[in-house]
Parts: C-alpha cells; sequence; structure tokens
C-alpha cells in the first residue's frame, strides 16, 4: 500500500471498518476502547508523531440506545474526535474521521451533498455532528468522511441477520420506506486508505457505495445472493418497528465530493454486496 507516511493508527479496531482497516494495512497501531481511551488528551498525545495518520473509527453507535443516554454518545461522538483532533493539532499529524448520514434530516429527495445543511434528527447525529464541528475548528489537518448504512456481512450487522433469518424463519418483514446508500465495510476500508494517502484531499468528503436501495431492497439482494426465494421478504412500513430514534426516510449520499477529488469511487452497492456475501460463505 502506498502512502507517505511512516505510522498509521486505527482507533475503533475491533468495529467493522476498523477490521477491514487492519486486514488490508496489517502494519497499522490498532487500538480498542479499551487500548486507548480517545477522551484521554495525554493518553492520545502519547500515540501520536508528525508522521502519524489517525483513522478514527471509534463511535458510540447505538442509535436507539443514545436516546436515553445522551452523555456516553457525546462522550465519545464529540468529546473524543475533539480530543483527538486537538492532540493531532498539536503533534502535526493528519486525522481522518469517521461519520454518517445521520446528522442530516433524511427529508431530502436527491443525495446528500457535502455542502447541504445538516438538521440531526436524533442524539446519536447530533453527538456526531458535534464531533464533525469541533474537528473542524481544532486546526489540525483532518479529513472527516461521512458514509451510510455499513455492513460486514458477519455477525449483528444487517446483512449477517438477514443471512441468519433466512435460515431461521420461513419469511421477514423489512422496511420499504426508507431509502439509503448500503456501504461494504471492507471497500469503505480500502478508500480510507487511499484517502490516507493524499493529504490535500477536501476536509469533507462522502464514501459509500455507488446507487441506493431500501432496506427491504437490501434484504431481497441477500436471499438471492445466498439462493433464497426473495419473495420471503415482505415489504412493511417503519410503523411496523417503532424505534426510540426516528429513521431517516431519506438518507442517500451523493459521492461527487469523494470522486471530485480524485478518489476511487466506491463500486455499486449490488456488487459490493455480492462480494461480501460469498466471501462470508468461503469463510465458513
Amino acid at each position: 500500500m502506498p502512502a507517505p507516511f511512516a505510522h498509521l493508527v486505527v482507533t475503533g479496531a475491533r468495529g467493522q471498518v476498523g477490521r477491514e482497516l487492519l486486514r488490508l494495512a496489517p502494519g497499522a497501531r490498532a487500538y480498542g476502547r479499551t487500548d486507548l481511551d480517545i477522551t484521554d488528551a495525554a493518553a492520545v498525545a502519547a500515540v501520536l508523531t508528525p508522521d502519524t495518520v489517525v483513522l478514527n473509527c471509534a463511535a458510540y453507535t447505538a442509535v436507539d440506545a443514545a436516546e436515553s443516554d445522551p452523555d456516553a454518545a457525546f462522550a465519545a461522538n464529540a468529546t473524543g474526535p475533539a480530543v483527538l483532533a486537538a492532540a493531532c493539532a498539536r503533534a502535526r499529524a493528519r486525522l481522518i474521521h469517521l461519520s454518517t448520514d445521520y446528522v442530516f434530516g433524511g427529508t431530502h429527495d436527491r443525495p446528500y451533498d457535502t455542502g447541504d445543511a445538516t438538521a440531526p434528527a436524533t442524539v446519536y447525529g447530533r453527538s456526531k455532528l458535534a464531533g464533525e464541528q469541533a474537528i473542524l475548528a481544532s486546526g489540525a489537518a483532518a479529513h472527516i468522511v461521512r458514509t451510510a448504512w455499513v455492513y460486514a456481512g458477519g455477525t449483528g450487522d444487517f446483512v449477517g441477520t438477514m443471512r441468519r433469518l433466512e435460515r431461521e424463519r420461513d419469511t421477514v418483514d423489512v422496511v420499504r420506506d426508507q431509502l439509503g446508500s448500503p456501504t461494504y465495510a471492507a471497500d469503505l476500508a480500502a478508500g480510507l486508505l487511499e484517502l490516507a494517502a493524499r493529504p490535500g484531499a477536501p476536509r469533507l468528503l462522502h464514501a459509500a457505495n455507488s446507487g441506493e436501495a431500501t432496506w427491504f431492497d437490501l434484504a431481497r439482494a441477500v436471499f438471492e445472493e445466498v439462493g433464497a426465494d426473495p419473495e420471503r421478504v415482505r415489504p412493511c412500513t417503519s410503523a411496523a418497528f417503532p424505534r426510540p430514534a426516528p429513521r431517516p426516510p431519506y438518507s442517500v449520499l451523493s459521492t461527487r465530493s469523494w470522486t471530485a477529488a480524485g478518489l476511487t469511487p466506491l463500486r455499486p452497492w449490488r456488487s459490493a454486496l455480492h462480494a461480501a456475501v460469498h466471501r462470508k460463505i468461503h469463510a465458513t
């Protein structure tokens, strides 16, 4: 992997994207939540040098739980990135920070660009936006990369859950009134590493597999990939699954900023899903 830096640090290394980053860049220094508290300025400063690039994948991602635990969400998603950014600024290190489509209001009828107004409707979204704002105000050499609907295909994510439910149930009801940008963690990780080698890229970018889908579309595609009848996936509305945090009805991200920066576009979401599912099948 060609890159003009000597030290790559991955925070949130045990998450979906963090694991893929380490698979693609095994020489990176990896820190999970128990290894490095990103709200501890002294601990963060100790792992930085002027030639470090930090890929921050650490986050509080329990969207529903955040509604009743905003302090934890803001500590991980706002305070942590602020501390990281300030430390990077002091050490003259670079920071690449992963953010989310949830910073938007979800009411558009066209893909969200980096310049569109933010209007988060959840505690999670507000905490992530606060993290973005802190980074941009820090003076650090930093890039914020918003992405959406990330999956690796394993236990616990949507694609892995659909694979499990296909084996366990005759039919599955999946919402059809939420439209977004399914993004394969392996493709996103490759894009982040390309960005790590491009210090002159814009400060705010969107990266996602191209195209758009509903959760219903994604679930049917998973069934097709494992050779199951997609008609076993039945459409329903979000009202069938009430949640503490409202899900945006529309959160498709425009990746125009990514391609305009000369970065490699992520492949179409359907091709990425095929790769993800069959990689997991062959690994088991």
